[in-house]
């Protein structure tokens, strides 16, 4: 609602602009008059500007924030699951007994994949990057699903939300039976969404593999903690994709490849690598002086966020996680040694506490993937999993909203002035 106004003086130019707020955050200034003025304003990165009006999930980074349709991140990770998340963004709240059992059956029956879609994967190098096959791949399904891709419809973009939601563990455990040459893994109805992507990813027809129940569970936090993070880079890539009217596969598919940046979807990937260069708890006092140190270009992945300046409120429950897992599966691997220590110097370091230099959600998570044993290359394609409900939900509610216009930035143009062109020949 617009409360108040502000008055922008440009040279002999006054124009009023209607401040708006929302149930919660900052209030913003609607510029959308500018353009009629002659004037646009110039933010690199966005960094300073609204793209859209949104419902689905707030974040406060000063206060550590992270609420979806209003309920707190940390209270959803311990007492929901993934797909009760999943239909809270897509449809709007929490299901009751009833909806949330109906919603199950829906996304159990379409977690198949057409036989057909196998052969796609046979087009790759067996050494392909996971992320480049599933970005492929989510792409093709619009091929498979022609006569669902009236965007205009709400039915239709439901049918194609519950599709991907299914379909995305089975592509991703795709991409990895496909690097590592085993046989794909067809999904099972009586498993849970997380224990059906654990035993798709690990098991093989000469042996069945059996879930961990903590590995369970810290795989579907795994998934609640990465399911949207308001207007990031990949979410606003598929509400841009999606502003042109193409279809939701592609447009998901846009926010795989967007995702696939170092740096938006590879921090837990960043983390476990920087664990590598560490090697040893012993080499762990080097590279803590190295932080420290400004003119060191080494910095600790992991830790503090960019969002958050407080404290990242999905780390708290990862590490409840981590730590079981680490528990049940007493690991005796160096690399889990070198990031318990890390933790712990981090959190008892005044250091780190005063930088608000806290371990985040991906350090956690880059411990808990390690240790199930999916490898580094495989974490952007979870963390793209587990993102596709943020994004379809973006979309959908985007396309839900009257008087949308497809994206059009604008720019400042810091080239030649028009001038004349002389033929080449002459």
């Amino acid at each position: 609602m617009a409360e108040d106004k502000a008055i922008l003086k440009a040279g002999d130019t006054e124009v009023e602009l209607p401040i708006l707020t929302g149930t919660a955050g900052h209030p913003v200034i609607d510029i959308r008059a500018l353009g009629a003025n002659g004037y646009f304003t110039f933010d690199p990165g966005f960094m300073a500007t609204g793209s859209c009006e949104s419902s689905i999930t707030f974040i406060d980074g000063a206060k550590g924030v992270l609420l979806h349709r209003g309920f707190p991140i940390d209270e959803l990770a311990r007492d929901s699951d993934y797909l009760e998340v999943c239909h809270m963004l897509l449809h709007g709240d929490a299901p009751n007994t009833e909806q949330y059992k109906t919603f199950k059956e829906t996304i159990t029956r379409h977690t198949m994949v057409h036989e057909q879609i196998n052969m796609f994967f046979h087009g790759f190098r067996n050494d392909a990057h996971p992320m480049a096959m599933l970005c492929g791949t989510v792409g093709a399904m619009s091929s498979f699903y022609h006569s669902d891709l009236d965007v205009n419809s709400e039915e239709q973009r439901l049918r194609s939300a519950h599709r991907l939601i299914a379909k995305m563990p089975t592509l991703v455990a795709m991409c990895y039976k496909y690097n590592v040459g085993q046989p794909f893994v067809y999904p099972k109805n009586d498993l849970s969404y997380a224990a059906n992507f654990l035993n798709m990813m690990f098991s093989v027809p000469a042996e069945d593999y059996k879930v961990s129940p903590a590995v369970e569970r810290a795989m579907d936090r795994i998934f609640i903690l990465h399911a949207d993070h308001e207007q990031n880079a990949s979410t606003s890539t598929v509400r841009l994709a999606g502003s042109s009217g193409a279809n939701p596969y592609a447009c998901i598919a846009a926010g795989v490849a967007s995702l696939w940046g170092p740096a938006h979807g590879g921090a837990n990937e960043a983390c476990l690598q920087m664990l590598e260069e560490i090697g040893s708890v012993d080499r762990i006092p080097e590279f803590i002086d190295r932080a420290k140190d400004k003119s060191d270009p080494f910095r600790l992945m992991g830790f503090g966020h960019r969002v958050y300046k407080n404290h990242d409120p999905r780390a708290t429950v990862m590490r409840e996680s981590c730590h079981e897992v680490l528990a049940e599966l007493q690991l005796d691997d160096p690399l889990l040694e070198v990031a318990m220590e890390l933790e712990r110097i981090a959190l008892s370091d005044p250091y780190f506490a005063e930088k608000k230099l806290f371990p985040n959600v991906d350090f956690y998570s880059g411990i808990v993937l390690k240790a199930i044993g999916i490898p580094t290359n495989m974490f952007t394609c979870i963390f793209a999993l587990s993102r596709t409900v943020g994004w379809i939900s973006h979309w959908h509610e985007m396309l839900s909203q009257p008087g949308q216009k497809i994206g059009r930035p604008r720019q400042l143009y810091t080239g030649e002035a028009q001038r004349k062109y002389t033929p080449i020949d002459k």
